[in-house]
C-alpha cells in the first residue's frame, strides 16, 4: 500500500479561484502538470481533449471575450460592475487551463470520450496538487456560452469540460462534509446478481 498517496488523495481539497495567488507554475512545472493530465483512460488512444493555457496577459484578453459575451448574451443588461467582474474572471489565479472535450467521430462511444476529458481535468488538478499548488476545477456560465466558445477558438463539436484554476493557496480551506459510506448512505448499495 502507498500510504503517502492514499493520505494525499484522502485530504486534497479544491481552493476557490479567488483564494489562489502567485507564483504560478514554471514552464517546467506546467509541462509536468499537463503530461500527468493526459495519463487518463482513453479507449483507442484518441486524445479526445485538448488544453488551452492562459497565463499573463492572455488571462485579461480572455476576460474581454467574457465581458463581450455577457453583454450580448445575458437576458438583462449587465451592470458595469458585472462586466468588470467578467473581465477579471481569469485574473483570479496566476494560471488557468481550459480543458476542451473534443469528441472524435469514431466507433468509440461519445460518452467514453467525454469521461476521458473529465478525467483529464481531474488528473490535471491532482498533478498540480502534487507539486504543491492549489486548484479549482469548475465550469461557470462561460463554459456554455456560444460566444465564448467561438472566441476561444473551439470547433462546433467541442465543449469545455472544465476550467482548472491553479495557484498558491492563500489560506487553508475548511473541510467540507463528505458522503457517509458507513451509515446506510444511499451512495453505497450492495448488488447481488443470481
Amino acid at each position: 500500500m502507498n500510504s503517502n498517496l492514499y493520505d494525499f488523495l484522502s485530504t486534497r481539497r479544491s481552493i476557490k479561484p479567488d483564494k489562489l495567488s502567485g507564483p504560478g507554475p514554471t514552464a517546467d512545472e506546467l509541462t509536468r502538470i499537463l503530461t500527468v493530465g493526459t495519463r487518463v483512460p482513453d479507449h483507442k488512444k484518441l486524445n479526445p481533449w485538448r488544453f488551452l493555457v492562459f497565463e499573463g496577459e492572455a488571462r485579461a484578453r480572455a476576460g474581454e471575450i467574457f465581458a463581450e459575451a455577457c453583454a450580448k448574451e445575458d437576458t438583462m443588461t449587465p451592470s458595469p460592475a458585472r462586466l468588470d467582474m467578467e473581465r477579471g474572471r481569469f485574473l483570479r489565479a496566476p494560471l488557468v487551463i481550459v480543458v476542451v472535450s473534443s469528441v472524435k467521430p469514431v466507433k468509440t462511444p461519445e460518452w467514453e470520450q467525454v469521461l476521458s476529458a473529465g478525467a483529464a481535468c481531474f488528473n490535471t488538478c491532482l498533478a498540480a496538487n502534487a507539486l504543491g499548488f492549489g486548484t479549482c476545477w469548475i465550469t461557470e456560465w462561460i463554459a456554455y456560452s456560444p460566444m465564448v466558445k467561438q472566441g476561444l477558438g473551439l470547433a462546433a463539436h467541442e465543449k469545455i469540460a472544465g476550467i482548472v484554476y491553479i495557484g498558491r493557496a492563500s489560506e487553508k480551506p475548511d473541510e467540507r462534509e463528505r458522503p457517509n459510506l458507513r451509515g446506510g448512505c444511499h451512495v453505497l448499495a450492495s448488488v447481488r446478481l443470481a
